[in-house]
């Protein structure tokens, strides 16, 4: 079948759900229609490895509209949203996922998109083109390149760049303007508070918030603690962005000594054990950890299991470990992504990923126009400008432009005092 789902009855509610972020996303719906005109992807098969829900099925709908056959399965086990899939494999779209899949079904499904051929990949995490690379190497030399839309993903691509390993050009994808201002911080700052909030059910305001990491990610999650008025303390590995935590007025402190206070922790680090270990003695009673980084690696889920007495589901997306001193901590999604992981998780707003996914759609022609050599390389500012004209555009907001003189001057050296 060019599909396997968890239940094709779902498609009339994810249809309805991938009209509304439709009706939400004008720049997509700009190059879609560009797209249907003239058609760039004639003959050529895309795969993707993305959070399956309704915005992404949409960017794959774009991808149909300008002639490819694409082919999509999840990068995380708990994003996906089954009634979006659903509507996904009636809408033409070759779809492989479902919510809980374990770890085989995850990796099964990314080698039956890989079945599919194709000519581009579209990645989240790297978790596609690693496999590529290590099991999957016939399709190598067919493949144009791939586009990558994570923080993650792009560390590991560059580390297996540096090695030269990586044997195709990779897209950038999250290194864009128009993504990670706006997708890293606006867009995670929000859908992170959506999920903890509709999760717990519980009040933000005058608790201490702890953010791991100030990174464009932790920036846009601090930045809605306070708003939402938390008292917020950052950590951080790198001086100049703790520095910027603390001028921008927030508290900066170690991780040790930070999760003392902590009612509420949140990682975006992307990297691994940013809170275990000791860190786990030092923390607050009662405290509710989640993760916004791309992988469940940021808190040590199984040094918690050893050390605690016991631990239950008490809430569905959390799980209360009870330590033996009495004090009990709460994990939200097993430590995966907490605003696409929860039950209810919508992930970023449809206006946001508008521009993310408008950078990957032009990325993807950007890798069949140009010819371009292996490694990780940073879109075009033409296509970025491009994208973000599009949105003020459909904001219905104006700019200026450099008058004769002013373009004179600015390219002129000669002129001072």
């Amino acid at each position: 079948m060019p599909y396997e789902v968890k239940d094709m009855s779902l498609a009339p509610q994810g249809k309805k759900k991938i009209k509304w972020v439709q009706n939400h996303m004008p720049v997509l719906e700009h190059i879609k229609k560009e797209f249907e005109k003239t058609r760039p992807f004639e003959g050529i098969t895309i795969a993707s490895c993305l959070h399956l829900e309704p915005k992404t099925i949409n960017l794959g709908l774009t991808l149909q509209a300008g002639g490819a056959e694409v082919a999509m399965t999840g990068c995380n086990p708990l994003s996906t949203q089954d009634d979006a899939t659903a509507a996904g494999a009636a809408l033409g779209l070759n779809m492989y996922g479902w919510r809980g899949e374990n770890t085989e079904e995850y990796y099964q499904n990314i080698h039956r998109v890989l079945d599919h051929q194709p000519d581009i990949l579209i990645d989240d995490g790297a978790d596609m083109i690693f496999l590529v690379h290590r099991e999957r190497r016939e399709l190598i030399e067919k493949l144009k390149g791939a586009c990558e839309e994570t923080t993650t993903g792009i560390h590991r691509l560059k580390a297996m760049a540096k090695d030269n390993a990586l044997e195709f050009p990779v897209m950038a994808v999250n290194d864009a303007y128009t993504k990670y201002l706006f997708d890293n911080r606006y867009g995670t700052g929000q859908s992170t508070f959506d999920s903890i909030m509709g999760a717990t059910n519980m009040l933000i305001a005058g608790k201490t918030a702890v953010v791991c990491g100030y990174g464009w990610c932790g920036r846009g999650i601090a930045m809605r603690a306070s708003g939402l008025g938390a008292n917020v303390i950052v950590t951080e590995i790198d001086p100049i962005r703790a520095l910027e935590a603390k001028m921008d007025g927030f508290r900066v402190m170690k991780v040790l000594e930070a999760v003392k206070h902590a009612d509420i922790l949140i990682t975006a680090t992307g990297n691994i054990d940013v809170v275990s270990g000791e860190d786990f003695q030092n923390m607050k009673d009662g405290c509710i950890m989640a993760n916004s980084g791309h992988f469940n690696v940021e808190i040590n889920r199984d040094h918690l299991v050893e050390i605690c007495q016991s631990h239950t589901k008490v809430k569905e997306d959390i799980e209360e470990f009870l330590m033996k001193d009495g004090r009990r901590f709460y994990l939200m999604a097993e430590g995966r992504l907490v605003n696409l992981a929860t039950e209810k998780a919508q992930g970023h707003p449809a206006e946001i990923m508008d521009l993310s996914f408008s950078m990957q759609a032009l990325s993807a022609k950007y890798l069949l126009d140009e010819k371009v050599d292996p490694g990780v390389l940073r879109a075009p500012d033409e296509i970025d400008f491009h994208i973000a004209q599009l949105k003020l555009k459909a904001m219905g907001l104006e700019i200026d432009d450099l008058s004769s003189r002013q373009i004179e001057y600015l390219n002129n050296w000669d002129e001072g005092t």
